[in-house]
This record gives structure tokens, C-alpha cells and sequence, in this order.
């Protein structure tokens, strides 16, 4: 039984590598498992029983309805013209600029995950916006598509991200002060990104090139207006969604609902508002969702059968083993969740992996808003993994038939590496995360007293507590 965990993961690898979907690899494998472990008498095959319970569980879960919301209201964006005048203006903005087009993305990248709090909705909005004009400019294809991804995958982190939700709920952590922590690593991401594009400019411009005179129509007053037109209702829509959780006069369930109106809305100020954009954002937003809650299905039965044969306890026993305090504690658990990410989904990681992780931290000192933070600028890289990251999924799916699978994937290996290296900031540089919770509540979090129950297991004839 001791090597069942492990193999579990090898067989869910071999299965992603033959190709098979993500959803659907997840549940084989972990039927597989399953019904192996029941042969061999490691369970009952009543301990199988629970799956439908988490499966329902997963269905009526409220913070859930946070997805449908967010991507209807990027769906709505996407299609009303708003993300398109935002980018367009800045692209005018910084057109003459060698890696201009790549700066534009970045920065409406950043606005449209304030917006939108889902990567699916800013990758897709951004792929199918820029990626045509940097191919008909001549931008390197491997720059052109990781910046598109990377952009996307500020979501991740920057508020009002689903991940810092869940993390929080796990971590027994406002969502407010998750937030707030998570506004000096959002700062730091952009900056790097922009850095690494300057770099590229610099030391190979002909890779982002500037936009060519005709390429350029407006100037002055006129670039003004239209960066203004696009940048000022994206600000208002953010402090809909975002102020109102801050204040705490709303969920982000409820934010997400209010965002989705707000999004019609400036589709409507805009002219655009039809019948035929809602239809279309509606059936994107039941794709996507449809397509989450599929993962989430497959990964919750990966994760019974994972916790059947002890694998939270394999866990354990590695945690317990652990040289090096603070130090070796945070290198393994952030090693460990890079490597995880490949195969669970986020929500897999913070419902299954956080609770394990969460009471060793606050035993050995360590600001579990912090941890917390920097578990999710870490499981940001997920999506940018060649070759299971979600983001290429997305940039792959409406990127044009010309553009390489290969290109995609080794477009995202220098993204993944600066995401690594906000990873290494966050854990030598804590007062990225604590100076803006110091100052959104004047406490200092190392003074505060945290303790956080370890997680019960669920029996073999009892039903799993859903959190």
C-alpha cells in the first residue's frame, strides 16, 4: 500500500502523455485505483460511496458560482469592444516603442484580470485581440504567444483571483487580507515581465519590432481619449468588483453577479449590447464552466481514491522528515506544489495540500496570510507548464492553425521562469506580502497567535466533510 500513492501519479502522467483529457485521466485513474485497492483489500468498496457526495458537494458549492459569474462578465468584455479599445489605445500608446504591442499586452493583461478574476477569460480575450496584429507585425512567434499566456496567468494572483478565495477559506484567513497581501506580488509580476521585454528589445529587437508608421493612426488628444475611453469604465468595473469586497458590502459570488451587470452595461453605454453578444458570451461562459467542473469532478475522484490508499499520509511522513526548519520546510512544500500543479488543479492543491501544510506553518512561525500568498504566486506557474498549463490550453484553442504547438510551449518557459523568480522574492522578501496587510489593518501578523486544526480524514463508511 505504501507505493500505491506514488504510482498514482505515474499512471495520471502516463495518461496525460498518451494525450488523453485532463477531466478524464483524473477519473480513469483514480477508478483504476479505486477498484484495484478494492481487490487488494485496502478499502471497502463502500469508502467508493463517498464520491457521490463530493461530487455533489462540488455542485453545490457557492464560491463555485464565482467562475460562471466572472467569465460571463470577460465574456461580455471580451465581446463588447472595451478590452479591444483598452488594448488598442495603449498598443497606439507605446506602438513606436520596440516591444511596444508586448508592453500593451502586459499592462491591459493586468487590468483585464482585475476585471475578470479568470485566466480562461483574459487569455482568449487577449489571444484573439493581439496575437493576430503582433503575427501581422512580424513579432517573434514564441515572444508573440508567451506574453499573451503570461499575461493571462496575472489573474492568478492579482485580486480578485479565485485561488486567494479558496485560499483563504482553507487557511481560516479573510479573503479581504489575502487581498490585500497579494497587491505587492501582482506590483512585482508586472514589473518583471516588463523588464523581460525590455531585455528582449534591447538586446534582440527584431523580435518586437515597432509599429510602422502607417500602423500608427492616432496621436495626441485623440490617443488620449480612446486610452481614457477604455482605461476609466475598466477602473470603475474594478472598484464594483473589488471595492465592494474590501468593504465587505459583498461576496465574491455577489461581486462576480454585480460585474456581470456592470459588463452589460458598458456593453450598452458602448452600443454594442445585442442579443446575439449575450447569447454568445452565455454559451462561452456554459463551455468554460462546463469544462471546470469537469476537472473538478475528475480531480475529486483522484483525490478519494489518493486518500484512500494513504497518500495524505505519505505526505505527512515527508513533511516529518524535513531538515532545516523555516527554510527546508518552504523549499520542499513550494518544490513539491510546482511538481503537483502539473497534474491537480487549484482547487485540488488547496482543499487537499493546503491542510496538510497550513499547521506546520503556523507551528514553525511562518504568517499564514504569507504562506498563503506565496502558495498561489506558485501554483501561478500551473498554468504556464508545458505542456498541461491551462493558459496554453486556451491560447492553443483559438490561436490560428498557423501557429505551432511547439511554439506555444517553448514560448512559456522564460515566463515560467520569471514566475519562479517572484516565487524566490516572496519567500526572501516577506515584506512584499506583510507591508500591505500592515498597512490595510495596522497589525503586524507576526504577532498574531494562529492556529489551525489538523484536517480530519474521512473513515471508509463515513461521508467526507466538504470545506
Amino acid at each position: 500500500m505504501d507505493v500505491m500513492a506514488p504510482l498514482m501519479f505515474g499512471g495520471l502522467i502516463v495518461f496525460l502523455i498518451l494525450g488523453f483529457p485532463v477531466a478524464f485521466s483524473l477519473s480513469a485513474v483514480g477508478l483504476f485505483f479505486g477498484f484495484l485497492s478494492i481487490e487488494l483489500g485496502f478499502f471497502g468498496p463502500q469508502y467508493l460511496g463517498n464520491l457521490p457526495l463530493r461530487v455533489f458537494g462540488i455542485l453545490a458549492n457557492d464560491l463555485l458560482l464565482a467562475i460562471p459569474f466572472f467569465t460571463l462578465m470577460g465574456a461580455i468584455l471580451e465581446r463588447c469592444g472595451l478590452a479591444e479599445d483598452l488594448l488598442e489605445g495603449t498598443g497606439q500608446l507605446f506602438g513606436k516603442v520596440p516591444g511596444g504591442l508586448a508592453y500593451a499586452v502586459i499592462l491591459v493583461g493586468a487590468v483585464l484580470g482585475a476585471i475578470t478574476g479568470t485566466v480562461a477569460a483574459s487569455v482568449i480575450a487577449m489571444g484573439m485581440i493581439s496575437l493576430p496584429i503582433m503575427m501581422r507585425y512580424g513579432y517573434d512567434m514564441r515572444i508573440a504567444t508567451g506574453v499573451i499566456a503570461a499575461s493571462g496567468t496575472i489573474t492568478q494572483v492579482i485580486p480578485p483571483s479565485l485561488v486567494l478565495i479558496v485560499l483563504g477559506d482553507q487557511l481560516g484567513k479573510s479573503v479581504g487580507d489575502m487581498y490585500a497581501g497579494a497587491i505587492g506580488p501582482s506590483i512585482l509580476q508586472v514589473l518583471l515581465f516588463i523588464a523581460f521585454i525590455a531585455a528582449v528589445s534591447i538586446f534582440a529587437p527584431h523580435k518586437v519590432p515597432p509599429l510602422p508608421d502607417e500602423a500608427l493612426t492616432m496621436r495626441g488628444w485623440p490617443l488620449i481619449w480612446r486610452v481614457m475611453k477604455g482605461m476609466v469604465p475598466s477602473v470603475v468595473l474594478i472598484f464594483l468588483v473589488l471595492g465592494t469586497i474590501f468593504l465587505g458590502l459583498a461576496t465574491p459570488t455577489e461581486a462576480g453577479a454585480m460585474g456581470a451587470v456592470g459588463a452589460g452595461v458598458l456593453a450598452w453605454m458602448n452600443g454594442r449590447f445585442t442579443w446575439d453578444l449575450i447569447w454568445q458570451a452565455t454559451q462561452n461562459t456554459a463551455r468554460i464552466t462546463a469544462m471546470v467542473i469537469f476537472i473538478l469532478i475528475g480531480a475529486t475522484v483522484f483525490s478519494l481514491v489518493f486518500q484512500g490508499v494513504d497518500g495524505a499520509i505519505w505526505i505527512e511522513h515527508l513533511l516529518a522528515k524535513l531538515p532545516g526548519g523555516q527554510v527546508g520546510f518552504l523549499i520542499f512544500s513550494q518544490v513539491f506544489i510546482f511538481f503537483l500543479a502539473f497534474f491537480l488543479d487549484f482547487f485540488e492543491i488547496a482543499f487537499i495540500i493546503i491542510p496538510l501544510l497550513a499547521p506546520v506553518a503556523a507551528k514553525l512561525g511562518i504568517d499564514l496570510v504569507w504562506f498563503g500568498v506565496l502558495v498561489c504566486v506558485n501554483m501561478q506557474t500551473s498554468f504556464m507548464h508545458p505542456p498541461f498549463g491551462f493558459a496554453l490550453f486556451y491560447l492553443r484553442g483559438i490561436a490560428p492553425p498557423t501557429v505551432k504547438s511547439s511554439d506555444i510551449y517553448w514560448g512559456a518557459v522564460p515566463w515560467v521562469g520569471l514566475q519562479l523568480i517572484l516565487v524566490a522574492i516572496v519567500i526572501f522578501w516577506p515584506e512584499s506580502v506583510t507591508y500591505w496587510i500592515d498597512k490595510g489593518t495596522g497589525v503586524d501578523p507576526s504577532t498574531v497567535k494562529i492556529e489551525v486544526p489538523l484536517p480530519d480524514l474521512p473513515e471508509d463508511d463515513a461521508p467526507p466533510v466538504f470545506r
